[in-house]
């Protein structure tokens, strides 16, 4: 029998067998993890706890986190340390650190993702737009993508990105509006809404991409009408996965959602015309993103 001692906070929802991965590759998670160190580069894999990274570790996929591993916001379901980043010129490394790695790796599809960085002019996009670059020289092949923040509205340093040329400009809303004080304070929907936009009118071959969470509370009403947002806002790609706590710090699971709803959440993705919906409990922004990008290049 479970006692509720008062002042004692509720357990949360029990993890469904949905949700439990099976048994990792320690021996790639271990090799991936000690090149990644020698050339002192951070993953968000690694520092946002993803669920599936020893699965992509194990075929040799990471998602590159630049601008160092220290975030200038502090959303409420993010396990990326809060605080002052590191000077740009101790940075300096990171383009041709994440092109050799991903070189290192052979990989046909390169994620770079970064912590925001708020005190910097242009939020260090021209980082960003360096790194692509490296990344295009080494690996003239591949396609890249890039997950960036809003960059506090800066449509300027919007476009330094998109003019390196990425293959794939992804944004994340994160959650429907209604929640973004509690889960993401430092932001403004409306404004992540118009970086998606503003990215489709500023590059029409770039493929945009959007991803949320669900399980924080929202009702299927307010998916639905962030899937008609982004899709208003000329949104290519969705991704819709299950919110998990990283830490007892952060934002309780207020609900597992059974995969049936997934589905059905991309179900009607699909019928507001997006080239493609990628819908799991395990779904994350950057997981399986090169078959993302395949299939919404089809369309």
């Amino acid at each position: 029998m479970l006692i509720q001692i008062e002042g004692m906070k509720k357990p949360g929802p029990r993890l469904p067998d949905w949700l439990r991965k099976s048994k990792r590759n320690a021996q790639a998670d271990h090799d991936l993890k000690k090149m990644l160190r020698t050339r002192n580069l951070h993953t968000v894999c690694e520092e946002a706890r993803c669920p599936n990274r020893n699965e992509c570790f194990s075929r040799g996929a990471a998602t590159f986190m630049i601008l160092g591993d220290v975030c200038s916001r502090s959303c409420g379901f993010c396990s990326v340390k809060t605080g002052r980043g590191l000077p740009m010129d101790a940075l300096a490394h990171e383009p041709d650190q994440v092109s050799e790695a991903a070189a290192q790796l052979n990989l046909k599809y390169v994620v770079i993702t970064s912590v925001n960085r708020d005190e910097l002019a242009d939020g260090g996009a021209e980082h960003f737009a360096n790194t692509i670059r490296a990344v295009r020289t080494r690996l003239p092949q591949s396609k890249i993508e890039v997950l960036t923040p809003d960059f506090k509205g800066n449509r300027e340093a919007l476009h330094t990105v998109l003019d390196a040329k990425p293959d794939t400009f992804n944004h994340n809303v994160e959650t429907v509006p209604r929640l973004y004080l509690r889960v993401r304070p430092q932001a403004d929907y409306c404004q992540s809404l118009d970086v998606l936009l503003n990215a489709r009118r500023y590059s029409s071959s770039v493929v945009t991409k959007s991803g949320f969470m669900v399980g924080l509370g929202e009702t299927d009403a307010e998916v639905k009408r962030l899937l008609e947002d982004l899709r208003a806002h000329e949104v290519d790609v969705a991704t819709i996965g299950q919110y998990l706590q990283p830490t007892r710090h952060h934002l309780p699971v207020e609900q597992y959602v059974h995969p049936d709803v997934f589905e059905e959440y991309k179900e009607y993705g699909e019928s507001l015309g997006f080239r493609s919906v990628f819908s799991g409990p395990l779904v994350r922004s950057s997981y399986m993103a090169d078959l993302v990008h395949e299939q919404a290049s089809d369309e």
